[in-house]
């Protein structure tokens, strides 16, 4: 296939050997990363059980496919002492956009360089890295922000962030899809932290666009 823009994510589920229902954080996965397939028309795959690897052929949506994925995994934890969360990490460059499944095919450096900044987080407390073709220790700065913010996402938090990421409603649209009141998803994304994030998200997508429009 074509060498073409691509933003990809690696990740695997944080602790995922002290999780106890692995039945139920299975489907939370299948069903975030099916969320990617269908909100994006990502490309996934699977592997090692708990690791997965999406690629976007919009590059400027990663980052923001990336924090939705944590927040699918966080909203379906079953208890505040055992939150569900994942390491991810974002790499854009170019290469293969392969068949969902058949990631093992894929050609691109981009491929790689996921996979080892994943490696170097899983040394870490740091659950979210961006890996750009040349090094921005700025964007780098802003993701450890942005990073630090989600690891505090309660199950509610992460639940109002899911539906807004989606679809970007109101709150009083937001309100009405989760049989909420308007005050109390206020408060919710408060403490998400939704306007710093949204804020975040927008400058990331166009940095991405405008490195990728330079010339190679």
């Amino acid at each position: 296939m074509d060498d073409i823009p691509l933003g990809v994510l690696t990740g695997d589920i944080v602790g995922s050997r002290r999780i106890n229902d692995h039945t139920q954080l299975d489907q939370a996965l299948e069903s975030a990363l099916g969320l990617l397939e269908s909100h994006y028309g990502a490309r996934v795959d699977r592997y090692r059980g708990d690791g997965f690897q999406v690629a976007l052929r919009s590059p400027a949506q990663a980052m923001t496919a990336a924090v939705l994925t944590r927040a699918a995994l966080i909203r379906h934890s079953p208890s505040r002492r055992e939150t569900w969360d994942a390491r991810i990490a974002v790499a854009i460059g170019w290469g293969d956009l392969p068949e969902t499944g058949r990631f093992a095919s894929a050609n691109g450096e981009v491929y790689v360089r996921s996979g080892q900044t994943l490696d170097a987080l899983s040394e870490g407390d740091t659950r979210f890295a961006l890996s750009l073709p040349a090094p921005d220790d700025t964007l780098a700065l802003l993701t450890r922000f942005a990073d630090d913010v989600i690891q505090g996402w309660t199950h509610n938090a992460a639940e109002v962030m899911y539906w807004q990421l989606q679809h970007g409603e109101t709150q009083k649209a937001l309100a009405q899809r989760l049989g909420r009141t308007q005050p109390t998803i206020h408060q919710r994304l408060h403490a998400a932290r939704w306007p710093l994030i949204e804020e975040y998200l927008a400058h990331i997508g166009q940095r991405i666009a405008t490195i990728l429009e330079a010339p190679r």
